[in-house]
């Protein structure tokens, strides 16, 4: 951990791509596990437990999701502290993001009760399933500390470059909750709470391994300083930060839920078929999410170490790479989007729909690539607030666009406005992009 080395190291391609190829490739594990998850469970030959999985999956997931926050509020700060040369603050940022981890752990584990009840309420199952996944859910949330500490983790790791140290996390963890999936279910027969012991054992010793990959941050004394990890003003700049990135994922999340519920107006095929169009979303995300962490490291740095002709290098060159993946991404699914849908779904209707419907998937890269690779920006600036608030005209802009076409194009309608509230999300953030570089002047 060294005190603001990054802003010292030119900012090259080489340097972008050493970022960003190993926060891809630890993307790239994500699905693996998510199917064989699937797979072993459905080795019992019942549809229960594969429901039950996948439900409790889901409700967990989306519950640390609220604190993904930590993730890129980590990153931001951490990224500044790093580029002007603060080490004892370095380390401190770490302290923090653990110390919140912990006490959200600990409050969804206290209140799993209410959560799950909620949760039910929310999304009604079958009393099987209902039942099934309380078990899954029951164990795996004894590990809500771990799974949000490791966001704090990775957001530390990734503001100093050490994507590396990330992909290592993820493997681990993939490759031991694939093996232990093996064994409690297959070997030991333990059904789908032979599925959660394994996460479970898995996110904590994900844990594990991140801390010791940050070993370096705890032999700083700065980590236990108890009155810098406490400094009311840095404590504030953290909450404030946080908020407004949580409020900005929200709308974000609401696009996707109501594109989602309104898509099931149309019918089932639709609905499915909107379902299987959404992967290429995923992959398309998935994919940008490298170099976006790239300009979030980059960007970080340069802002701390007030070098603005950094910082617009590491915009620049993080973002012709992210648009270079965006228009691979277009020719990909123009040549093989049928492909991929019928590798995706063996339903004809839903194949049909979905075929009728890929042309919106090959202009998806390309209207949000300057939305992805602009909150990486953003992010790593720690420009929070422009975030919230152009997040906040973005989500209007969607609703205008969808109350104007869905009532005239049906599905189609429904697409347009979610590119619409893409490119919203670049255009607005482009138009405060400006601001952030002056900062870089500002000692």
């Amino acid at each position: 951990m060294s005190a603001g080395g990054g802003a010292s190291v030119p900012v090259t391609h080489r340097r972008v791509l050493k970022i960003a190829l190993p926060i891809v490739l630890s993307n790239a594990t994500v699905p693996i596990l998510g199917a064989v998850d699937t797979g072993v469970v459905g080795q019992m030959g019942l549809a229960a437990p594969i429901g039950a999985v996948g439900v409790g999956a889901v409700i967990l997931t989306g519950v640390y999701w609220i604190f993904g926050f930590l993730r890129m509020g980590t990153t931001g700060l951490t990224s500044q502290a790093q580029g002007a040369g603060q080490t004892g603050e370095v380390a401190a940022l770490l302290t923090r993001a653990l110390m919140i981890a912990a006490a959200a752990g600990l409050a969804i584990i206290a209140l799993q009760a209410a959560i799950f009840w909620v949760a039910f309420q929310l999304s009604p199952a079958s009393p099987e399933v209902e039942t099934l996944a309380r078990d899954y859910m029951q164990i795996r949330v004894f590990s809500a500390p771990a799974a949000i500490a490791l966001y704090g983790v990775t957001g530390w790791l990734i503001a100093q470059e050490r994507t590396r140290a990330v992909l290592v996390i993820q493997l681990w963890m993939n490759g031991l909750n694939i093996l232990l999936d093996l064994w409690f279910v297959l070997g030991l027969g333990w059904g789908v709470q032979g599925v959660a012991t394994a996460t479970f054992l898995a996110e904590w010793s994900g844990l594990a391994l991140g801390l010791f990959l940050c070993r370096a941050a705890f032999q700083v004394p700065a980590w236990r300083d108890w009155p810098r990890v406490f400094d009311r003003e840095r404590l504030v700049h953290m909450m404030s930060v946080n908020t407004d990135i949580l409020l900005r994922s929200l709308m974000l999340q609401a696009i996707f839920i109501s594109f989602l519920l309104l898509g099931a107006d149309f019918g089932d095929a639709t609905l499915a078929a909107n379902q299987v169009l959404l992967q290429f979303l995923y992959i398309t995300a998935y994919a940008l999410d490298g170099f976006a962490f790239g300009a979030e490291a980059l960007v970080g740095q340069a802002l701390g170490a007030r070098n603005r002709a950094a910082l617009r290098r590491g915009a620049l060159l993080s973002s012709l790479w992210g648009t270079g993946v965006s228009l691979g991404l277009a020719v990909v699914f123009a040549l093989a989007g049928g492909l991929i849908i019928d590798l995706m779904t063996t339903a004809d209707g839903v194949r049909g729909v979905a075929r009728d419907y890929l042309p919106y998937m090959v202009f998806a890269p390309l209207a949000g690539a300057a939305s992805w690779m602009l909150d990486g920006i953003f992010i790593g600036a720690t420009r929070s607030r422009d975030m919230r608030n152009m997040m906040a005209v973005s989500f209007v802009i969607y609703l205008v666009a969808l109350a104007v076409l869905l009532p005239w194009l049906g599905n189609h309608g429904l697409w347009l406005a979610l590119l619409i509230s893409f490119v919203a999300r670049g255009v607005t953030l482009g138009l405060r992009y400006p601001a952030l570089e002056a900062e870089a002047d500002r000692a």
